[in-house]
């Protein structure tokens, strides 16, 4: 190892500390190259001989700069380099690498940049390597994105040049290991106890629901949530591009997507599992979301006695959300005239949950709307809530309440065949509703 300075009360510099590093891993890699330990022995050798090839060195340096070292090289050996202390903190919701020193994260619904660097674009695509090879994914020039799931069940996306023109990015939404209730969304203000029990009815009623909304607007929250109101002796199949519903039912399929191998063949889909589970004597079927043709036979299966399925779908509203649906459709390849590809909307979904990321981090509901039917060739839609903005504080918190609109949806028969007397009051915009909500927009 090269010489470095170590006279009583010097500190190394970034150079210094950069090939004390790399000097120290590259150690360990040659004896665990030549002496491979088994999985469950590798964290207890790697200490040993960092420990080991640090005493090699003769130096001794702070005991806090030892051991921030020491914690770098276990991460960058045993765990996601330079990200792995933000993959561990549970205030983080998100984790973004855009370069080598370009890492941002998302805490409290706000993105905010971090000081975590890696050495250069190389230590990115090592760390890339590190999360996908154990998945059985693979990613090189001629496949330069791949999309998988952790084993934590965190979602991780990433992408390499020559896709990615700045170098390798890495895109990781942690996955919450605590699961959120419908109780802790009306803690957070995101829904009323109202909202809730009218979805809570409309799940137990059958009606089919999507949920949508934008990116990391908590589409996938609302939707385990909802799916959670499922009765127990019903068979749900649950289908995913990579599996995030943690159904607490007993009787659960779980179907998740299957990418191409090497050769770029034995890939399933979203559409195949749809198609699939048609066979299963599903009760429920539950997508955790429509992107491609696979909507028409979701559709379909909708409108032909699965009663009662979810799914979510990337929109900014209500409306948008049905031309979206219309948008997907016609990527199955059907030659549909518009009209009735509308008609099996209209005829398919009984309700749009808009699930909204307001400016100030804050996510909310902030429509439930009825699809009401067909008046000639438009989709007629009725909100029964939605959230109502009414400013901002000094702080840029969103000001603003969730109050029912004062209609009656025309499915209120469904919810009192299913058992739920809901009562006109819970539709009615009064006073005390709107204090109430606007109570609980300030806390």
């Amino acid at each position: 190892m090269q010489q470095m300075n170590n006279s009583p009360g010097s500190v190394l510099n970034a150079p210094d500390i950069a090939k004390l590093k790399t000097y120290l891993v590259s150690s360990i890699q040659r004896e665990l190259e030549g002496n491979p330990p088994p999985p469950q022995q590798r964290r207890e050798v790697i200490e040993n001989l960092l420990e080991q090839s640090y005493a090699n060195t003769k130096l001794n340096l702070p005991s806090t700069l030892r051991e921030q070292i020491f914690r770098d090289i276990l991460d960058d050996l045993l765990g996601y380099g330079p990200i792995q202390p933000l993959l561990e903190d549970a205030e983080i919701s998100e984790v973004m690498v855009n370069g080598p020193d370009k890492v941002f994260i998302e805490r409290n619904g706000v993105l905010e940049r971090t000081g975590v660097v890696f050495e250069d674009d190389a230590h990115v695509l090592r760390i890339i390597e590190r999360i996908v090879l154990p998945l059985g994914r693979h990613i090189d020039h001629d496949n330069p994105t791949v999309d998988a799931r952790l084993p934590d069940g965190s979602r991780v996306n990433a992408v390499i040049p020559p896709v990615a023109i700045d170098g390798p990015t890495i895109t990781i939404r942690k996955f919450a290991k605590e699961r959120l209730g419908i109780a802790d969304l009306i803690k957070y203000d995101s829904i009323t106890e109202m909202m809730a029990k009218f979805l809570e009815a409309c799940v137990n009623a059958h009606l089919n629901i999507v949920i949508s909304g934008g990116t990391g607007s908590g589409k996938t929250t609302l939707l385990n949530i909802l799916s959670s109101y499922i009765p127990e002796k019903e068979r749900i199949v649950t289908i995913e591009d990579a599996a995030e519903l943690q159904l607490q039912q007993d009787h659960v399929v779980r179907l998740e997507t299957k990418a191409a191998n090497v050769d770029g063949v034995g890939a399933v889909d979203i559409r195949q599992l749809v198609k699939n589970s048609l066979r299963m004597r599903p009760d429920r079927i539950v997508v955790g979301e429509v992107r491609s043709g696979e909507a028409l036979d979701m559709l379909q299966a909708m409108n032909t006695g699965h009663d009662g399925s979810l799914t979510t779908v990337h929109a900014n509203t209500p409306r948008d959300a049905i031309s979206r649906l219309e948008t997907l459709v016609l990527m199955a390849g059907m030659d549909m005239p518009i009209k009735i590809v509308r008609e099996q909307i209209a005829s398919a979904v009984d309700l749009i949950v808009q699930q909204s990321r307001l400016p100030d981090g804050s996510r909310k509901v902030t429509y439930i709307t009825e699809v009401v039917g067909m008046e000639g060739d438009t989709v007629v839609m009725t909100d029964v809530f939605k959230f109502e903005q009414s400013g901002t504080d000094s702080n840029g918190k969103v000001i603003g309440q969730l109050v029912p609109t004062g209609i009656r949806p025309l499915f209120m028969k469904r919810l009192e065949e299913a058992g739920f007397s809901l009562g006109a009051k819970v539709f009615m915009r009064t006073a005390a509703n709107a204090a109430d909500a606007v109570s609980r927009g300030r806390r």
